[in-house]
């Protein structure tokens, strides 16, 4: 997803306060969504501005990025909400937030905001983070890190190629002509 796509389905698709804390969680975090469906309040450490990710996939604990801003909406939403041991509790008290209803408030939201064609699930969320912090200048270990992968190779399938990366790439051929171009100016200046 594009990052305006992004924002487009957080701040047109969903009204509800919840839905879209969970939806800010996934994107500036890059946890799956097991993982938020998990995710307790104990979690969240807002001294260090980190997210503790307890037995996500392979049975790993690891630490993911915090948001300020996503940090301000999770206290409105604690306020509101009140949860008691699941940050995001189900339709039963100490229930957490089932991983289908996650599912459906981001189909729900993507419809409301005419991106339902585009085949976007929560997992293309997950690799937006990616591409996009990679876009950004993170390097490739450290994103490995905040995904939680036992190896690089596993990250690298994250990273396709952006527009952005693909119009910042200096074609060799227009390079050479650059270079000669600035040969011919540096000769006649001499």
């Amino acid at each position: 997803m594009l990052p305006e796509e992004i924002m487009k389905m957080i701040d047109g698709g969903v009204a509800n306060l919840k839905h879209r804390t969970i939806l800010m969680l996934l994107y500036s975090t890059g946890m799956r969504i097991s993982e938020i469906a998990n995710l307790r309040i104990v979690d969240i450490d807002s001294t260090n501005m980190r997210i503790k990710i307890l037995q996500g996939k392979g049975c790993k604990d690891r630490f993911t990025l915090l948001s300020q801003q996503v940090l301000m909406e999770l206290r409105a939403y604690y306020l509101i909400y009140k949860p008691k041991e699941y940050l995001f509790n189900g339709d039963r008290p100490g229930k957490r937030y089932s991983v289908r209803s996650i599912q459906h408030l981001m189909q729900k939201a993507l419809t409301k905001v005419g991106l339902e064609n585009k085949n976007f699930t929560i997992h293309t969320i997950r690799h937006s983070f990616a591409t996009h912090l990679l876009d950004s200048g993170t390097d490739l270990h450290t994103i490995k890190e905040l995904l939680g992968h036992s190896n690089l190779q596993t990250t690298m399938k994250y990273m396709h190629l952006s527009t952005k990366r693909i119009n910042e790439i200096l074609n060799p051929y227009d390079a050479l002509l650059l270079a000669k171009d600035n040969n011919i100016i540096n000769a006649n200046l001499k």
